[in-house]
């Protein structure tokens, strides 16, 4: 066997440029870049060995490590988990940073590869900067905090171990049933260290992403269930849009008249125009979705993991006369609400469970078509709320008196309802554009009102809720479709929470366009503590003296060399969305809404922990209610 003398983190590189996926028939490479942010724990290593020779591998220099990993998260998701980019960081701070991210991935099941730096392996410099120290071990560095959060994890202290490491974690990435964040933390002297690796370690390796097929039991159980229904209702998850599962849900439901709903990640695998889609489901979900999630008595989760925000926290639906069929590439997802599992590829298995149901049709006559009018004429209204100095509309929420809204209205200079403000963004981008967005009461609206009418143009991290995934996500979905237009939705909160890859999009000239919504405050847990009997305490963003912070966002961006636009009315949005399409550079759009101006839900409960003893009677009888709903609640 010929050798070929390298450094690890030299053989890293050139193994990673070699790694490709197979899906239905292609091939192509996995890896489509690396993110770095260089400190002392990686530039002499994976530094050397990139600028010696990246190989395909494109890099891309982030300004923070949560931004820069969360935009590889987005990137992967938007490539429907078929590619990735890898991120590495020095050790401490740097891979310390990384555990948001990572979580994140986690939770919505997304591959990406962390290459954090670590301490030395001889441990001759200890403590060297930037580690920590145990007393009950030294083997503990700061990369032992992304244990939790990764898919698979391991410390690379020799260099012929990166060669069984390295195999796990592409086993690991491009397994559907398991796909998630892999940490390859590598001690910081062994980076440089040379070792003779076999030739064909570096050989081209292709990994299958094969459609694992449904059992005939499961076929005929499932089968089974669907013929014994009357309503049965299909609920469309993340999985579903990941294994491309459009047309056969779309052929499913159009033959035997059944309902599609979604969850957030979900949402987009078949376009809002499909005459059976009544949209989201469950605490952010639509009035004509959980309509019909009342009457299902059968539900069919497509690769979702249920989430309390899709089953209103095990509310939405009539549990003691619903059955439940899951398809799902994970075991451990489809045994959920205690299912009849179907652990298969969400196409393969609907495409073979299709022919089996010749000659059923569900009861569910016109009652989808009645239930999607009824909406579609709530989202019509929604797109015409005003809000005057003179008349409040207290249609939304109630929460905030004339007076202060008044007060906002005077410090924003505004009069904009946000629901207004995002259907006009919606009416008015080109329909092929990818909106981003994850935290705050922006995820909500969008589920309940945004209308997708191209497929997977609907790019929303709900899983994990993860404030700075807006900015940061819209750059990895920009790399991922470069010829398309890109919007982050983001809520004042969040860009303050996390907006550096603003910078990184400007500097590699990555055109985004950051939608920025300005209310003053973190406004959907302003709600969330007014709706349960609290006042409104450290939620609004307000000066010492209890004034409403005005913040001139477009100044900043302007700032980082942005094309910049100051939005207080609806004619000025749709003037500004229209001149950023214009643009090659980078844009943000701020625009002023009034609080309280959002979606409120519909027929549908949030589980949330409430105070038992309070000397508030608005609270106690929060807290009241949430015990009657509890009685309701199945306890899976």
């Amino acid at each position: 066997m010929r050798k070929i003398r390298l450094t690890t983190a030299q053989a890293l590189i050139k193994f990673l440029n070699q790694q490709y996926i197979h899906v239905d028939g292609e091939d192509f490479p996995f890896v489509e870049g690396i993110f770095t942010i260089f400190g002392h724990g990686n530039v002499l290593g994976i530094g050397q060995a990139l600028e010696q020779d990246p190989g395909h591998l494109k890099v891309f220099q982030g300004k923070n490590e949560q931004g820069m990993a969360l935009a590889a998260m987005a990137y992967s998701k938007q490539m429907l988990r078929q590619k990735i980019y890898a991120v590495t960081t020095s050790v401490g701070p740097g891979a310390a940073n990384l555990v948001t991210a990572a979580a994140t991935a986690l939770a919505n099941n997304i591959p990406m590869l962390l290459l954090p730096g670590d301490t030395f392996a001889t441990r001759q410099p200890d403590p060297v900067l930037q580690q920590v120290e145990q007393e009950y071990s030294l083997a503990v560095t700061t990369n032992d905090a992304l244990k939790p959060v990764s898919r698979y994890w391991d410390r690379i202290t020799r260099p012929e171990q990166l060669m069984s490491s390295l195999i796990r974690a592409f086993e690991v990435m491009t397994d559907p049933g398991k796909a998630g964040p892999v940490t390859i933390a590598l001690a910081q002297d062994v980076e440089g260290e040379a070792y003779d690796y076999d030739e064909k370690f570096f050989e081209k390796r292709v990994h299958y992403l094969d459609r694992k097929a449904p059992v005939e039991r499961e076929l005929k159980g499932a089968a089974e269930l669907f013929k014994a229904s009357k309503k049965p209702l299909i609920l469309v998850g993340g999985g579903a849009k990941y294994s491309g599962a459009r047309d056969i849900l779309m052929a499913i439901s159009e033959k035997h008249n059944i309902p599609l709903v979604e969850t957030q990640a979900g949402k987009a695998t078949v376009e809002s125009t499909f005459k059976n889609n009544l949209g989201g489901l469950g605490v952010t979900g639509t009035l004509a979705a959980n309509k019909a999630a009342r009457q299902a008595d059968l539900v069919i989760g497509i690769g979702t993991r249920y989430t309390d925000f899709a089953t209103s926290s095990k509310t939405a639906f009539d549990f003691d006369n619903t059955e439940f069929l899951n398809i799902n590439v994970s075991r451990m997802q489809a045994y959920k609400l205690d299912a009849f599992q179907v652990v298969a590829d969400a196409k393969t298995a609907l495409e073979q469970l299709a022919p089996l149901l010749e000659g059923y049709e569900s009861e569910f006559g016109e009652t989808i078509s009645e239930l999607k009018q009824e909406w579609n004429a709530e989202r019509d209204r929604l797109s015409k709320v005003t809000f005057t100095r003179e008349n409040f509309e207290s249609e939304i929420r109630s929460h905030f008196t004339q007076e202060i809204l008044n007060e906002y209205a005077d410090a924003l200079n505004t009069e904009l309802a946000q629901t207004t403000a995002l259907i006009a963004v919606n009416d008015t981008i080109d329909p092929d554009s990818t909106i981003v967005t994850s935290a705050g009461s922006l995820p909500g609206d969008v589920q309940r009102i945004w209308n997708p009418t191209v497929s997977n143009t609907y790019n929303v991290e709900y899983g994990y809720s993860c404030m700075g995934y807006e900015v940061s996500g819209a750059l990895g979905v920009k790399l991922a479709n470069p010829d398309k237009e890109v919007y982050s939705l983001v809520g004042d909160g969040s860009f303050l929470m996390l907006h550096s890859e603003l910078i990184t999009a400007i500097q590699y000239g990555q055109k985004i366009n950051v939608v920025l919504f300005d209310n003053s405050g973190f406004g959907c847990i302003n709600n969330l503590q007014m709706g349960n009997g609290m006042g409104t305490y450290f939620t609004e963003f307000r000066t010492h003296d209890n004034n409403i912070l005005n913040i001139d966002y477009a100044k900043v961006a302007e700032g980082y060399g942005a094309k910049t636009y100051r939005v207080n009315t609806i004619e000025q949005l749709k003037a500004a969305l229209e001149d950023a399409k214009k643009q090659e550079v980078s844009t943000l759009i701020e625009i002023k809404v009034l609080p309280k101006t959002m979606t409120e839900g519909y027929d549908s409960w949030w589980n949330v922990g409430v105070a038992e003893v309070s000397n508030k009677e608005s609270i106690q009888k929060a807290y009241k209610c949430r015990q009657q709903k509890l009685e309701t609640a199945k306890q899976y």
